[in-house]
């Protein structure tokens, strides 16, 4: 869980990075590349940093070998028709990927491609492997020439390993993931199928859909069906593995005993606002989300607005249940990604002015409520609260539609260590102290998981309280944990 090599640490996002995108498509009478592609774009939200697409042509002189293109960037700077012609075949997968586990290189993009006894083996992956160090020195003790430093290659050659035993595809997928420890859903293809497993836990989504002429579609969230014409089915399952082929969709429970534990924060942030979880739109949830947060934590005010875009929601039920008038204050210049030219330390001091900027108009001799999803660090938050200071407003009152963020994720989410979070280390008095705001309140655990209106026992909420559902090896743990750092 390496951050960014070209971030220092103040440029970092003060914020939970997301997870990774996968998609994948079979449609036994068509090129699929084109749908893949417009589904990593509706998943773009979920990795920014390199994607890719793998196709099998059973149509080529050599079915068994699939087309490859992957580099990094956004994935309408990775594609272009010329590419994507060259990616023939109806059997498709892609992914677009943020780094938790392995660096920002290369060598680390998705899918990808390992060769066995039975033809080539392609993989995407959302998620992050606790067992990752131990499953890679096995295989390399086994003689397999590992590439990358990701912990999704050693699934890919778990796999492999599996296959060249002598088992099918469906059962040497199965004996590998019973390898795998940790936070997985992944999206998998050969020149027979497309295949889609989660972790016995589900704590990264994956969901199945159906094109019109019946062709299937597998997508990390929703809205990668909705963007192609597809309809959505159901889930895959936790601890289930799907092998859709031209007989159709197969279902394998190849975990006995799963425990649903779907990432919470997925409903409160990481996932589009347009995408369904649990038969919910996330949009509807996070209304909800605001419009309890203004019982619990009522405040005058003469205008609530959102932190763009993920604020937004939460800000427009907060205005709804409280009477309070909602409007714009923050414009978010959304054509602003990562850069390699670092702003100066004056820069830094003068605010978020490059992605955010106040609009005056609307703040004027305010008092204002400012809805967010999270505070990491405190660094945005105390930027954007001088903002509007700055902009006229004449108290700003921050709202959280989640609890205090005080523990590291080990599960695909790229957090800092327990004492960069200022959560752990800082009472919500003390916090709203240092982000220097009239009033802070957050939203309490147990409104957000009743808000879900589904069995609150199904979701991971290690963030909030520390309570990890998978183990998590202790040197794992020491490298992020404040208790385990300073034990003697």
């Amino acid at each position: 869980m390496l951050p960014k090599p070209f971030l220092s640490f103040d440029d970092r996002p003060d914020r939970p990075e997301e997870a990774c995108g996968v998609f994948g498509v079979f449609a036994p009478e068509a090129d699929v590349a084109n749908l893949v592609y417009f589904g990593l774009y509706a998943l773009q939200h979920r990795g920014q940093e390199s994607a890719g697409i793998i196709s099998f042509d059973t149509q080529k002189a050599d079915p068994l070998v699939a087309h490859v293109y992957k580099a990094m960037g956004l994935v309408s700077q990775v594609f272009d028709e010329k590419i994507l012609a060259g990616l023939t075949g109806s059997i498709a997968i892609g992914h677009t990927r943020y780094s938790t586990t392995g660096s920002s290189k290369i060598a680390n993009a998705q899918p990808l491609v390992v060769k066995t006894d039975l033809g080539d083996f392609a993989l995407a992956h959302n998620g992050n492997l606790v067992n990752a160090t131990e499953l890679r020195g096995e295989l390399l003790a086994q003689g397999h020439a590992l590439e990358s430093s990701s912990d999704s290659e050693g699934i890919a050659f778990a796999v492999a390993e599996a296959i060249n035993e002598g088992l099918g595809w469906v059962d040497g997928i199965i004996k590998a993931l019973r390898r795998c420890q940790g936070a997985f859903s992944l999206v998998m293809a050969t020149s027979e199928a497309i295949a889609g497993a989660r972790d016995g836990y589900g704590v990264r989504p994956l969901v199945i859909g159906v094109m019109p002429d019946g062709s299937y579609v597998l997508s990390s969230e929703t809205c990668g069906l909705d963007i192609i014409g597809a309809d959505y089915v159901r889930e895959v399952n936790p601890g289930e593995l799907v092998w859709i082929d031209r007989t159709g969709l197969h279902s394998h429970q190849w975990l006995d005993e799963p425990l649903p534990k779907l990432c919470v924060f997925e409903m409160i942030y990481f996932a589009r606002p347009d995408s369904v979880m649990h038969g919910e739109s996330l949009y509807t949830y996070r209304k909800q989300l605001g419009r309890i947060l203004a019982k619990e934590s009522p405040v005058e005010a003469d205008l609530v607005i959102g932190v763009p875009d993920s604020g937004v929601p939460a800000a427009i039920g907060f205005s709804e249940a409280s009477g309070i008038p909602y409007g714009e204050g923050l414009i978010k210049n959304r054509y602003v990604g990562r850069t390699f030219i670092q702003p100066t330390q004056m820069m830094r001091e003068s605010g978020i002015r490059m992605k955010l900027n106040p609009l005056k108009s609307e703040l004027l001799d305010k008092r204002v409520v400012v809805i967010d999803d999270s505070i990491v660090r405190g660094t945005t938050s105390r930027k954007i609260v001088r903002a509007l200071k700055e902009a006229g407003a004449i108290e700003v009152h921050m709202r959280i539609s989640s609890p205090p963020v005080t523990h590291p994720c080990f599960y695909g989410i790229d957090t800092d260590s327990q004492d960069h979070l200022i959560g752990a280390t800082k009472s919500v008095e003390e916090i709203g102290k240092i982000i220097e705001v009239d009033s802070l309140a957050y939203l309490t655990k147990d409104s957000m998981l009743q808000a879900t209106e589904t069995d609150t026992n199904h979701f991971c909420t290690a963030c909030f309280t520390g309570d990890y559902p998978i183990a998590v090896p202790d040197k794992l743990k020491n490298s992020k944990l404040i208790h385990e750092k300073t034990a003697p």
